[in-house]
């Protein structure tokens, strides 16, 4: 796929060196705002947004017809953020899952949300999943693809791109009956990731070696 290349090259362009002397921050809270294209997806799909929930921000960060979902603390009880990295060495060390509360409501009846972002191999770029029910969800609905800028400070973690329709979700939109279009790769919005950090203490040993070999495919990928 064409966002899967284009990602990829994206992060590895981020690449700063090794995981010798590593410094590790966490995130710790924030929020992501997503701005969907509903015109299109309308144009496209029998999906109406109908509801939100509570906890959703009304308007997110990415202008008044976004809406913003908070990061879970990486300290909270129950699915919690672990997305971590050693700030002067990204892509060699990043790793884990940037957690959301909030969900939205389609045709007063689809409710999607709880979303995750982390990196999907399979798609080779970060991935928007659902995970609202059963906190397994409908899967990778979104790859976030260019122009995507990345910014992973010690204190923030700023990320933004493309919200491009996963193959799994465009299969799932047809199976459902509400398109008639394959709409794989589709740029249907923009998410805008403001993460805070916190330091925390680094992997072990063993940990390193893996998080550095995950880097290295990535790379090569």
């Amino acid at each position: 796929m064409q966002f899967k290349t284009a990602s990829c090259a994206v992060i590895a362009a981020l690449s700063l060196g090794s995981v010798a002397k590593a410094d590790f921050v966490g995130i710790v809270g924030g929020q992501t705002s997503v701005l969907l294209d509903f015109e299109l997806i309308s144009s496209v799909t029998d999906l109406e947004l109908t509801g939100v929930s509570d906890g959703v921000v009304l308007p997110g960060n990415l202008g008044d017809e976004s809406v913003a979902f908070t990061i879970t603390s990486r300290y909270a009880a129950n699915d919690a953020t672990d997305f971590l990295y050693d700030a002067d060495n990204f892509i060699a060390t990043f790793s884990g899952t940037i957690a959301h509360r909030g969900t939205l409501t389609f045709n007063e009846s689809i409710t999607i949300g709880n979303f995750d972002i982390a990196f999907d191999e399979g798609l080779g770029a970060f991935a928007v999943s659902d995970t609202f029910f059963d906190g397994t969800g409908l899967g990778a609905l979104f790859a976030i693809g260019l122009p995507l800028t990345i910014s992973p400070l010690e204190q923030t973690f700023d990320a933004v791109g493309d919200l491009l329709v996963t193959e799994n979700f465009a299969t799932i939109l047809l199976d459902l009956g509400l398109t008639t279009v394959d709409l794989t790769g589709a740029d249907v919005g923009d998410a805008f990731i403001q993460g805070y950090n916190q330091a925390i203490p680094g992997p072990g040993p063993l940990v390193l070696a893996a998080i550095a070999a995950a880097g290295a495919r990535r790379r090569r990928r």
